[in-house]
């Protein structure tokens, strides 16, 4: 299975991510939320395996910009397709491959990233 890791390059996160799949000799490709985008179908298939709790990112300055109303949204379509409006809402990385979907960058992540 081919590993896609999403994200944006000058996140932390994901940069750290990049250079242990690199050091690990673990191949994937990359998606870039800035430059390529994000659809919902994207999303939805990610949240058949996360749930939306751990896939919107409520810590960073993204959604503190946004106005209350937006944050007051409890309905996962209409979170969903904030998510997709701004891709930064995303918790990152998400690395897909197959059925397995991560997010975030810790122990437990690269011990699945290492299994697949």
């Amino acid at each position: 299975m081919t590993l896609t890791v999403y994200g944006i390059p000058n996140c932390d996160t994901v940069r750290k991510a990049r250079t242990w799949l690199e050091a690990s000799a673990i191949d994937y490709s990359f998606h870039d939320f800035k430059k390529q985008g994000l659809t919902s179908e994207t999303v939805y298939g990610w949240l058949a395996h996360q749930p939306l709790e751990l896939l919107l990112n409520k810590r960073g300055t993204t959604w503190r910009k946004l106005s209350d109303a937006d944050k007051a949204l409890s309905d996962e379509a209409q979170l969903v397709a904030l998510m997709v409006a701004n891709p930064s809402l995303v918790k990152r990385p998400v690395c897909v491959s197959g059925e397995t979907v991560t997010v975030g960058f810790n122990d437990e992540v690269q011990a699945s990233l290492q299994a697949l």
